[in-house]
């Protein structure tokens, strides 16, 4: 017998190492896998059905099986434990057998026992799952959140109205025009139509509202609430939204970057408004001799805007600095901030 170099016994050793490892790794292609659906038993044979019997015939299985091992009539040797752990294999199995895409998989399972990992994933995927429609649950939170959305808008619009009728200024306007209209005449009419002091009050107070209402634009957090604002609408109307943003943008590349045309009113005040980083809503609720002031200043070019911006951080530390209570807020940091220890007796 010819003796065996050095390198065929490492050889032989490494040979051997690799057969154990992969025995310690590979998985045996078993086609019941403990833990999953009905363990090491088939389902079908738990329910006494072939893999070809249709949904009636396990309902009629299971429904048999049930009342035999149901833990209030079971009166088998094994004990009542063991009949439930029975009843509860048949439950399981029903339910394996009862869904077309668990039956699927489960079958997939029995005739592809190699893909073990496959099976585990298929399995928990089934079980952990939302029991309802992930899409139904978004739409109804989207819905919630604009119902909720639209009622906090039409608050705050209400509050701004109620507000706007206590300002002299605009209630004096108000008045004017509707004793210009007539409005006012109407409510104190004389003879059987006559109506208490009370009454007539409450209808001025209501023309007053609605002349409030309808001449004053109100802007900003307490606009007039706009039902394509609300979040619904947004998304379902958001590829108009980004088709007319592209649109737009292609058309100002074009026109002011290529062309080199000139900014018109409208895009000089779009320009301001990115450069103070303001929403169109803020941007809008700015007093109109304000906007004005920014278009004499040019604020649209960079420079400018940078010159104005520093003016108006300047003027701020000045506000501040004459402020009493911001000076009595800067004595109370210097002499008992929260920084400073004292030793006060009691």
């Amino acid at each position: 017998m010819a003796a065996r170099g050095p390198g065929s016994v490492r050889a032989g050793a490494l040979g051997a190492l690799l057969l154990v490892v992969l025995g310690v790794w590979v998985v045996p292609a078993a086609a019941l896998i403990e833990g999953l659906y009905c363990g090491s038993q088939s389902c079908y044979d738990v329910l006494g059905v072939g893999r070809d019997a249709a949904k009636a015939e396990i309902g009629r299985a299971y429904r048999q099986l049930a009342r035999k091992y149901h833990p209030d009539r079971y009166q088998g040797e094994e004990g009542a434990e063991a009949g439930q752990q029975k009843f509860l294999l048949i439950a399981t199995a029903y339910e394996t057998l009862k869904d077309e895409d668990a039956r699927r998989d489960y079958d997939y399972m029995l005739d592809h026992p190699e893909e073990y990992y496959s099976h585990y994933y298929t399995y928990y995927r089934r079980r952990l799952a939302p029991k309802v429609d992930v899409r139904i649950v978004i739409l109804v939170t989207v819905c919630a959140i604009s119902i909720f959305q639209y009622y906090s808008w039409w608050s705050s619009y209400s509050e701004a109205i109620n507000y706007l009728t206590t300002v002299p200024k605009y209630r004096i306007q108000a008045t004017e025009l509707a004793k210009q209209q007539g409005l006012l005449n109407r409510t104190k009419e004389k003879g059987k139509n006559r109506r208490s002091k009370e009454e007539i009050r409450e209808e001025e107070e209501e023309i007053i509202r609605d002349i409030i209402k309808n001449k004053i634009d109100i802007k900003g957090g307490y606009q007039k609430p706009n039902i394509s604002d609300i979040l619904l609408f947004k998304i379902i109307l958001f590829p108009y939204y980004m088709c007319t943003y592209v649109a737009w943008y292609c058309s100002w590349i074009y026109r002011f970057t290529v062309r080199g045309e000139e900014y018109g009113e409208e895009e000089k005040l779009y320009i301001i408004r990115k450069n103070m980083k303001m929403s169109q809503a803020q941007f809008d609720s700015l007093d109109d001799h304000l906007r004005q002031t920014f278009l004499e200043r040019q604020l649209w070019i960079k420079e400018n805007y940078e010159v104005y911006k520093q003016e108006q951080e300047e003027e701020m530390k000045m506000k501040m600095a004459m402020d009493p209570r911001w000076k009595r807020y800067r004595r109370w940091m210097k002499s008992e901030g929260p920084g400073r220890i004292t030793f006060i007796d009691d």
